[in-house]
């Protein structure tokens, strides 16, 4: 039964709290600074609850006036009082339910955002190159910070691919479900003939993976250095400061070339690695979970077809969600707060159905 849920979780949130208070557990600094952070994500929690119980202990109260309550003016004012009260209990209960379900472990964390042409060549690696902007303009609006760690670029000014980290206060909880394929229907630059074309572009979010998380073990790794080079293959540098890594157990690779410094790029290479080994660790798990419990998380698949940017009609449709919004034109200046909550809601939404 919920509340015998909450009067649980409330008897460890006091428990919590007269732990915190100990001389002994102060002085533990590691130890009060777990406590404390569990003591603040139950807080939330532990307050909807207070106030949950008030609702039900007012409902109560009125409704043993309304039984023992004579004059019926005083009576109508009980009823109305009463619906209320009734409304008021369901919607704290629904926010409740909301607050208990299971939070995804990565949200607190920073991310790597990996954008890749797909099929449209040019024309797809220009939008490779919006869409960048796009979340470069979102960063600032929310005032993480962005690091590109590598990219390759076209010689009209486009991106076969980019990859970047951004930091800040929970960006994974907020960018989670843009991973999938973003496609883009307009008349591209290199078009002379002015048929619209319709190209697409691969946006990967992946968690920040820390060292504890994601050990690699330096005899799993072949490191190989080459000269930096630049759209068309021009040499941008004379010296082999460019590193690839070749994860050996899984074969995946990762080449950073952005900084001069060797040192530099076979760093963000590791970060890079780390983050894809933490995804790819993380996509076995859920493989063996049921499709059930799959579509609870909701992580969008990524070689689902996410999202519609239509120029022509200054459209942009999220397909996994049915939301249409025209204003392409401020979301693609970083205005993205209405698509992410939407997503957000609805997912939300979707476990509550699930654990009901």
């Amino acid at each position: 039964m919920l509340t015998d849920k909450l009067a649980s979780i409330e008897q460890h949130y006091f428990d919590l709290e007269q732990r915190l208070a100990d001389p002994e557990v102060i002085r533990a600094q590691e130890e009060y600074h777990k406590l404390s952070k569990e003591h603040a994500e139950l807080t939330p929690l532990i307050q909807g609850y207070r106030r949950y119980s008030s609702l039900i202990k007012q409902l109560t109260e009125t409704q043993a006036l309304l039984r023992e309550e004579p004059d019926e003016a005083l009576k109508d004012l009980a009823r109305e009082e009463i619906q209320l009260l009734k409304e008021q209990i369901a919607n704290q209960e629904e926010e409740l339910r909301l607050l208990l379900l299971p939070t995804d472990p990565n949200d607190e964390k920073n991310v790597l955002l990996e954008i890749r042409a797909g099929t449209g060549g040019e024309e797809a690696a220009l939008f490779a190159a919006d869409l960048f902007r796009m979340y470069t303009r979102l960063a600032e609006r929310r005032g993480w910070k962005m690091e590109v760690l590598s990219h390759s670029a076209t010689g009209l000014g486009g991106l076969k691919e980019i990859i970047a980290s951004i930091s800040g206060d929970r960006v994974y909880s907020q960018l989670k479900f843009e991973s999938g394929t973003h496609r883009v229907q307009r008349i591209p630059v290199t078009e002379s003939g002015g048929r619209i074309h319709t190209s697409a572009v691969t946006v990967a979010i992946l968690p920040e993976a820390e060292e504890v998380e994601v050990q690699i073990n330096p005899e799993d790794l072949r490191v190989d250095v080459f000269r930096s080079s630049g759209p068309g293959g021009q040499s941008v540098n004379t010296t082999d400061s460019a590193v690839r890594l070749t994860h050996l157990p899984t074969g995946l690779v990762v080449s950073c070339q952005d900084e001069k410094s060797q040192h530099k790029n076979k760093a963000k290479a590791l970060k890079v690695l780390r983050a894809r080994l933490l995804d790819l660790k993380q996509q076995e798990q859920q493989a063996q979970i049921s499709q059930e419990r799959k579509s609870q998380v909701g992580t969008g698949d990524r070689s689902e077809r996410i999202r519609t940017y239509n120029y022509p009609q200054g459209r942009l449709t999220d397909h996994r969600i049915g939301l249409t919004l025209y204003r392409l034109e401020a979301i693609l200046d970083g205005d993205l707060e209405e698509v992410i909550q939407s997503l957000i809601s609805h997912y939300r939404t979707q476990a509550l159905q699930k654990s009901s």
